[in-house]
């Protein structure tokens, strides 16, 4: 029964409304119909009653009760008169219509109400199926006389049926303009809905920024539009976020697939020693281990990032990171790389793996573009530990300082480097995500140094 009645039920918010709004409607209109019906019906029966009482008065004033006995008195049109009235004496009856009998449904209940010698009223079905009203009206004077009309109700009834069936006829009128007013009214009011839904639609979740018009609206849709707003901002920034995990991602494993692919190669060209072939193995399994601590770490930190931000990061000795970072440099290179200074057991609040991400672009970055040097320090400050990266290089052009750490920009395209320029992005990024951050020094010449902050263990 339930699936049928879900399968009747319509499929649109419209024509679920319209037909709630009919529902109650015709609920109203059947209350009201009754309620109309039975005023209508008691004010005919109160007609029927005073007409009856009428009809009682005017018999009586025939009835004669001054002699020895009750006489009747004869009036013009009598026969109308006796028609539908019964006179008694007491119980005996001294006077009925020439149409009826003695034991006649109707006399039986004329003598019932004249036996009772107060006014009284009843109903009565007679045989044709109609319904007649009889009333009694006693006269108290020397002698109890009681006289008792009767009037045909048809027409009344016909009247109350009249009615009854103009107002099911007017009900089902109002309930047909109701269902169409509704669904106009609701397809008006559905009207922005629908225009938002085709916004919505319409714009790109990631790069658009346009907000919904809510100027003009109902309080309740313009709620609406500011809840799409800010779901659509929540969806574009978990869509950015994951466009730039993934960013990342490649940025960071491109230095150790381009070693893997290097080491392959160069096995590959001749024939290797069995040293030779350990120390290319060694490479590989180097790289790959690399690899996987970096998928580890940024996927932990974006995971740790959503669901609880001030989750403990850890802590991490910083001099055994940098002079690790630093053996993964090719010692062989024009650039030379030194650990200047190094506090023994100076701890930061972040873990290993997230050390290293952070540093690690901007030592690639110091040795890409220093002229012969690249100095790393690091030494306690207050509560927070500093990292220094101090290169010789060119510095950052004063141009470029705005959009030095914005994701993708590079200060020169056309350096013969293949980078997307995500390194400093997602060290900044990283750095901020354990309460610390990377800047870099303007003031400082001749080179460039950044700085890393991070909270002391």
């Amino acid at each position: 029964m339930k699936s049928v009645l879900r399968r009747l039920a319509p499929r649109t918010l419209r024509g679920r409304l319209s037909l709630a709004a009919v529902a109650t409607a015709a609920l109203l209109m059947t209350v009201l119909t009754v309620v109309f019906h039975v005023m209508v019906d008691r004010h005919l029966r109160h007609q029927a009653d005073d007409e009856l009482r009428r009809r009682a008065a005017v018999a009586a004033a025939t009835v004669d009760t001054r002699g020895p006995r009750v006489r009747i008195l004869e009036t013009p049109n009598d026969q109308l008169l006796d028609a539908n009235t019964w006179i008694y004496t007491g119980a005996d009856l001294i006077e009925k219509p020439p149409s009826t009998t003695t034991h006649s449904p109707l006399t039986r209940a004329a003598e019932r109400l004249a036996a009772q010698q107060r006014h009284a009223c009843t109903t009565v079905g007679t045989a044709r199926r109609h319904s007649v009203r009889l009333c009694s009206q006693p006269l108290h004077g020397d002698r109890t006389v009681t006289v008792v009309t009767a009037l045909d109700l048809a027409p009344y009834r016909g009247s109350a049926d009249t009615l009854l069936l103009g107002s099911l006829i007017l009900d089902a009128a109002m309930l047909v303009c109701t269902y169409a007013l509704t669904r106009l009214a609701v397809s008006r009011a559905l009207r922005p809905v629908r225009t938002m839904t085709d916004q919505a639609t319409q714009r790109g979740a990631v790069a658009c920024t346009e907000r919904f018009d809510t100027e003009g609206l109902p309080a309740e849709l313009a709620r609406l539009g500011i809840s799409l707003d800010a779901l659509l901002d929540r969806v574009r920034t978990v869509l950015r976020h994951e466009q730039q995990l993934t960013g990342e991602l490649s940025h960071e494993l491109r230095t150790p697939l381009t070693r893997i692919i290097i080491e392959l190669d160069w096995w590959r060209a001749r024939p290797r020693t069995d040293e030779e072939t350990r120390a290319t193995h060694e490479v590989i399994s180097e790289a790959a281990q690399s690899m996987r601590t970096i998928c580890d770490t940024l996927l932990h930190q974006a995971r740790e990032g959503a669901q609880d931000p001030s989750a403990a990061p850890g802590t991490t000795d910083v001099a055994t990171v940098l002079e690790r970072l630093l053996q993964h440099l090719d010692p062989s290179g024009p650039v030379l790389t030194v650990l200047e200074a190094a506090e023994p057991g100076l701890e930061a609040g972040a873990g290993s793996a997230l050390l290293e991400r952070i540093v690690s672009p901007l030592l690639s970055n110091a040795v890409r573009y220093a002229r012969s040097s690249v100095t790393v320090s690091a030494r306690r400050d207050a509560d927070a530990v500093r990292i220094h990266v101090t290169d010789d290089g060119p510095g950052v052009p004063q141009a470029f300082l705005d959009e030095l750490f914005h994701p993708g920009r590079r200060a020169d395209s056309g350096d013969g480097h293949d980078g997307a320029g995500l390194g400093l992005a997602l060290a900044r990024r990283l750095a901020r995500s354990v309460g610390g951050e990377v800047s870099y020094d303007a003031g400082h010449a001749p080179g460039a140094r950044f700085t890393v902050s991070l909270p002391a263990g």
